[in-house]
């Protein structure tokens, strides 16, 4: 009998730390409340942040629950649902009927997550700094051992207004967001209507603001917080929450855009050379969004101004794809380039296809005889 609760008092302590190690984490997604009409009345969640997100912790293991201000069925701004990431979530019938259906942020009890994830999306920015019940929520998070505070994009801005008894939580923690370059290119339409802008409230708040170039992969931790710059750190950002969690991500297909993103950045950080691209964009275009590359070039040259060296970066990127995609504002935009830079040789025969083909013939014959 001794023998027998020797052997028990021993064991029981093994088996029930071994359920304490191997219970399943938790997470809550947040999303913002205040979109409506497709984001065109009012700027709501971004749905390719949320669809990346919840599919990456799924997959590993987490369970998961989605909470927003007012709950219930909220509006994302406009997207595409035949993204692969947006087609497999709308596919699953629980996920959908989960979406439909969130809790209220003042229905949480955080007492029983590892981890909360706030969405991003310009709808972020007009309510979650405000909610009382989600400041609670991380506030419960940030004083608790092993869990993780996370978000993507604007999704930071529900961190600015939480306070303890030392301060500011953010106070000297490394973090990034959406930059104001990103809103210079990108957010002209609702930014006009910002209680702040992200960047210089978080840096306000003492934050140690983190950033790359505009639209690129950008993830950042520190301490129990993670948070991820923009739409593209979606997937980078999700995945080290689940490593922070102590669980080793599953091996995944990257999806196309995010692989474009990363030629890109490669690109502009001088890890693979313009041959290396050419050749890839021939041997694996279809595993490239090469519109996207047009555009992040088109954004670039407008980005870099008299900047030269960024100026060049921007123009490698559209001679690039410019054997696989066309568009005249591209290539007018190009030539105009060309022209400031000095090389009027180059912008010639492109404003020449654009007289021949009859695109923009008006300002391409201008910028001609400006340049004979």
């Amino acid at each position: 009998m001794k023998k027998f609760l020797f052997t028990l008092l021993f064991i029981f302590p093994v088996i029930l730390f071994s359920q304490t190690e191997n219970k399943q984490k938790k997470l809550l997604m947040v999303l913002s409340s205040y979109g409506s009409e497709n984001g065109e009345k009012r700027p709501g969640y971004e749905f390719d942040e949320f669809s990346q997100a919840y599919l990456i912790f799924k997959n590993n293991g987490l369970l998961v629950d989605i909470a927003s201000p007012k709950g219930g069925k909220v509006g994302a701004d406009n997207f595409n649902k035949d993204k692969p990431y947006n087609k497999i979530f709308l596919e699953d019938d629980a996920a959908v009927k989960l979406l439909e259906n969130t809790r209220t942020t003042a229905s949480i009890n955080a007492d029983e997550y590892d981890a909360i994830y706030i969405v991003g999306g310009k709808g972020a920015m007009f309510d979650l700094p405000y909610d009382p019940s989600l400041q609670d929520i991380i506030l419960n998070l940030y004083k608790r051992e092993g869990t993780i505070i996370s978000s993507v994009c604007h999704g930071p801005a529900a961190f600015v207004n939480i306070q303890d008894a030392s301060g500011f939580i953010v106070k000297d923690i490394k973090m990034t967001g959406f930059t104001n370059i990103e809103e210079d290119l990108f957010g002209k339409k609702w930014v006009p209507e910002f209680p702040f802008m992200l960047e210089d409230k978080l840096k306000s708040r003492g934050v140690e603001f983190e950033q790359t170039d505009f639209l690129l992969s950008k993830v950042t931790v520190s301490g129990k917080f993670i948070t991820g710059q923009n739409p593209y750190s979606t997937p980078g950002s999700a995945e080290e929450v689940v490593k922070a969690l102590g669980i080793t991500p599953v091996e995944r297909k990257l999806y196309q855009d995010e692989k474009t993103v990363y030629l890109i950045q490669d690109l502009l950080d001088s890890k693979r050379t313009m041959i290396w691209a050419e050749k890839e964009l021939v041997k694996n275009k279809e595993d490239y969004d090469i519109p996207l590359i047009a555009i992040y070039g088109y954004y670039k040259i407008q980005a870099s101004k008299d900047d030269l060296p960024e100026l060049k970066k921007g123009v490698d990127l559209v001679e690039l794809i410019n054997p696989h995609f066309f568009n005249e504002n591209l290539h007018l935009l190009l030539a105009k380039t060309y022209i400031s830079m000095d090389l009027k040789a180059k912008a010639k025969p492109i404003l020449n296809e654009l007289v021949s083909k009859n695109l923009l013939k008006e300002e391409a014959q201008k910028l001609l005889k400006e340049i004979i």
